[in-house]
């Protein structure tokens, strides 16, 4: 019983750089492309499996979610683990930088340079979005553009917690601890 209470005490100060108001409540549809232009519905797409969404919609913001992409490759995306594979988690994991307004056009460019510069293992867990921010700022409450948003969403596209900003250890073992 403690040690339901302290995990769900640590859970809920990780949740509350993002507003706890947006736990339980469906992940709002969003449809993204991967590199190779395949279109990827969310949550449609990622039912029965609990997934991981990163979410950034400025420069800034992508730089910080790009400081997550090794250390969720390696926890949670990463196969041939020896000895700890059957440790692994089974996850869907989505980085989706977010091209609104103006900044929609340079999605093709982006896409390229992804190609680029990522590592190719990493590419088919980068979605790009080219659309309006409203409908997610509101339901989603992102409030600053300047950091990436997190969600962990259960089987059934239900966010069951959220973070925010660059990554930290102790962010990607509270994330951890709720898949488990």
């Amino acid at each position: 019983m403690k040690t339901s209470i302290l995990l769900f005490i640590v859970l809920m100060v990780g949740a509350s750089q993002v507003s706890a108001q947006v736990i339980g409540k469906t992940f709002p549809d969003i449809q993204a492309e991967t590199v190779e232009d395949k279109v990827v519905k969310l949550p449609d797409d990622v039912q029965g499996k609990f997934t991981l969404l990163g979410l950034a919609y400025s420069k800034k913001s992508e730089d910080e979610l790009n400081s997550w992409f090794q250390p969720v490759f390696e926890k949670f995306i990463q196969k041939n683990k020896g000895l700890f594979e059957s440790f692994g988690h089974d996850v869907n994991v989505y980085f989706v930088p977010m091209f609104t307004g103006v900044n929609a056009a340079a999605t093709g460019t982006a896409k390229r340079k992804a190609i680029k510069n990522v590592d190719p293992q990493l590419l088919p867990y980068i979605l790009f979005y080219k659309g309006e921010l409203k409908t997610y700022k509101e339901a989603l409450d992102f409030e600053k553009k300047d950091i990436p948003y997190f969600f962990v969403l259960d089987k059934n596209g239900t966010i069951v917690y959220a973070t925010s900003g660059k990554y930290t250890k102790a962010k990607l073992d509270a994330i951890e601890d709720v898949l488990e």
